[in-house]
């Protein structure tokens, strides 16, 4: 499948892929290739949506 356009979560990076949920065109910050969802569909399933990479969610909590 092609997909061109703009990411249909930020608007401002090259979609790059397609949810097979919902069908929304997504870049790769917003897709998650384990689930092959977009980050709305992700969080809807009970995921957080977030990218691993982009590191800890703001108010995550450490110990050491």
């Amino acid at each position: 499948m092609s997909v061109s356009g703009l990411c249909e979560i930020c608007e401002s990076r090259e979609a790059e892929h397609g949810c097979d949920r919902c069908g929304a065109l997504v870049c790769a910050r917003h897709f998650r290739t384990t689930r092959g969802f977009c980050a709305h569909c992700a969080r809807a399933m009970g995921e957080d949506g977030r990218n691993p990479e982009d590191g800890p969610s703001p108010g995550d909590t450490f110990q050491f």
